[in-house]
């Protein structure tokens, strides 16, 4: 049986639209990270993530990959998640700015 395109925009309408929010549950298995550091870090607000509708965090790909590379530097360098943190920001800072040098750069050529 085929069917039309009205009827699959109509089926494909009541179908819940996918989010690329991260669960808890789910996050903590991509990051590795245990509940306690990522309640750390959910206090300092250094992960701000959105709240659904039944008070549940939900995080973005952003922070999984935020959270993998504090958790490396951390253990590389035995520092707290706050000094972590802290380099993270630093580092991303700088990614930041060398990107904005290569726009200013290749501007003027």
């Amino acid at each position: 049986m085929t069917r039309t395109i009205l009827e699959i925009q109509a089926i494909s309408e009541e179908l819940p639209v996918q989010s690329d929010r991260i669960a808890w549950a789910q996050f903590l298995e991509l990051t590795g990270i245990h509940p306690s550091k990522l309640g750390e870090l959910l206090e300092m607000e250094w992960i701000i993530p959105a709240k659904a509708a039944d008070k549940h965090y939900l995080f973005t790909r952003k922070d999984v990959f935020r959270v993998r590379k504090l958790i490396r530097i951390c253990d590389d360098f035995s520092l707290t998640p706050t000094g972590g943190s802290i380099i993270v920001d630093l580092l991303e800072r700088v990614d930041e700015l060398e990107r904005k040098v290569q726009e200013l750069e290749s501007g003027t050529e």
